[in-house]
């Protein structure tokens, strides 16, 4: 009792355990966690690995891999077309408004693409690795090891993943295999903090035979959106209120541009006038650094209090007049039901884990293409029948 009681004390933001059983009864439209079981039994641990090595190169990266998988999915479905280039049959979502010099991860999906072809040729869809590594930057992100071989720093703007084994030991705590990851035994490594919530992704997707910018301009939320903008474009996936702002959460860590929530700052009504919500001072902070005019692509933390963490400070800042994004604050402001949530989120960190990871395998399942639907790209970021 002693033991785990000193591993409760050391851990910070533990991921809270979310199996199988807990996404069980919903419908997941063909798909099933263990679709590539026989076909390619590599595939989860090929995607794993490398979404650890590049979070542990950039943090950031982590919420790149994130709302690249959310992009995807709320234009035609979760089916990769984000991922496609331009070419003679196709307009590149990647040139939209949300996209355009924002959106990113791309190497990192060409690197698992490449892993899984020399491991499985044309068997795991490029939708389906959006979908996984969206899943492990969520559980990886400031997931840290103490190696006795290795003595990391501590350090808020970067993860320490020495090893397959560490990596494993992560995934092992996320699902109850171990009761407490902290060793006596100073040989061993042990598990400082584990990151967000781990849940099973569905899989069987197929990737699109097309792509829409008209989509990604139109059905993507946008950060000056409304809040009923915002709801109604969810609910035109599926989705609900609980999941706007369970996914908004997302933001719990991440950057955004200055470009972003400007308006907030200077005029946010059309008045000349700062957005009265936001926190005086944090407003006076953010000019800072995102002037009048000039400097759009100046980067700023989505959660200004532990922006390398999954962890529900996003909710906290919010109730604090100190959300970044517009859409981030009218979720206290504009409604009483999504008000009411943010306040649940912001007082239970593990309620938020339940609802995100549960709101992430909804997404997961918008519009996918299943058994002969579309192909297995090759290379994501074009059709098979373009060499």
């Amino acid at each position: 009792m002693t033991t785990s009681m000193g591993c409760l004390a050391l851990l910070c933001f533990v991921s809270p355990l979310l199996l199988a059983g807990a996404v069980h009864g919903h419908p997941w439209g063909g798909l099933f966690p263990q679709f590539y079981d026989h076909s390619c039994p590599k595939a989860r641990e090929i995607v794993k690995s490398i979404v650890a090595q590049a979070v542990a190169k950039e943090t950031r990266m982590a919420a790149s891999l994130v709302r690249l998988h959310f992009h995807d999915c709320f234009v035609k479905g979760c089916d990769a077309s984000v991922l496609l280039d331009n070419s003679s049959s196709i307009v590149s979502e990647k040139g939209s408004n949300p996209n355009r010099n924002s959106l990113r991860g791309f190497e990192v999906v060409d690197q698992i693409k490449a892993a899984l072809e020399a491991a499985c040729p044309g068997t795991v869809s490029c939708a389906d690795i959006l979908a996984l590594a969206a899943r492990d930057s969520t559980v990886l992100v400031s997931a840290i090891i103490n190696s006795p071989s290795q003595p990391q720093k501590q350090n808020k703007s970067c993860i320490h993943i020495i090893s397959k084994r560490e990596i494993n030991m992560i995934y092992d705590y996320s699902l109850g295999k171990n009761n407490c990851p902290w060793h006596n035994d100073s040989s061993k490594p042990s598990i400082l903090q584990v990151g967000g919530p781990y849940w099973d992704v569905p899989l069987g997707r197929r990737d699109s035979l097309g792509a829409s910018i008209q989509g990604s301009n139109n059905d993507i939320p946008a950060p000056n959106n409304t809040l009923p903008t915002i709801i109604t474009k969810f609910k035109r996936q599926g989705l609900n209120v609980v999941d706007v702002v369970a996914l908004s959460g997302g933001h719990t860590i991440g950057m955004s541009r200055c470009t972003s929530f400007r308006q907030r700052l200077y005029n946010q009504t059309g008045n000349g006038m700062a957005d009265s919500t936001l926190d005086v001072s944090f407003a006076a902070q953010l000019r800072q650094g995102c002037p009048r005019s000039g400097g759009d692509n100046n980067l700023f933390p989505l959660d200004f209090v532990t922006s390398s963490k999954f962890d529900n400070f996003y909710y906290k800042n919010i109730l604090a007049g100190k959300g970044l994004l517009s859409s981030d604050e009218v979720l206290l402001t504009k409604s009483a039901e999504t008000a009411a949530l943010v306040k649940a989120y912001a007082a239970d960190v593990n309620l938020f884990f339940q609802h995100f990871a549960q709101s992430m395998v909804n997404m997961g399942n918008i519009s996918p293409l299943t058994g002969s639907q579309g192909e297995i790209r090759n290379n994501c970021r074009r059709l098979n029948n373009n060499h």
